[in-house]
């Protein structure tokens, strides 16, 4: 019984996860170029006012040279996973206080994993 319940705790802890590797990159790069372009590049080297997003998923936070990131993005040590984008996505300023970026956040999942899915062909 304990084995099965830790199994299913396990589960749902990976449901985020799963669910931001789910994505069709095709659509998520619509919903980039609609959402998110004004803002990010998907250029190397490429600044707007928030930093390029090439190559991001693996990334360490705040490891754009040439951009201004706040404090709290500065602070964030945890690598960009599919995961962590996922949340950051989700609520940008509910998930790392302090952030400079204003996007008040993408509310549905799919277009979360979408976009994600997008960002991971960023290489």
């Amino acid at each position: 019984m304990l084995r099965r319940i830790v199994l299913v705790a396990v589960l749902v802890s990976l449901a985020p996860s799963a669910r931001a590797l789910d994505g069709n990159p095709v659509a998520g790069e619509g919903i980039f170029q609609r959402i998110c372009h004004n803002c990010h590049s998907a250029e190397i080297g490429v600044n707007k006012v928030g930093p390029s997003l090439w190559n991001i998923v693996g990334r360490q936070p705040a490891a754009v040279p040439d951009y201004a990131y706040s404090d709290s993005m500065k602070k964030n040590n945890a690598p960009w996973t599919a995961t962590a984008l996922d949340a950051y996505i989700a609520d940008p300023r509910g998930d790392v206080h302090g952030v400079k970026m204003y996007f008040k956040g993408l509310a549905d999942a799919k277009e979360r994993a979408d976009v994600v899915a997008y960002l991971s062909t960023l290489r």
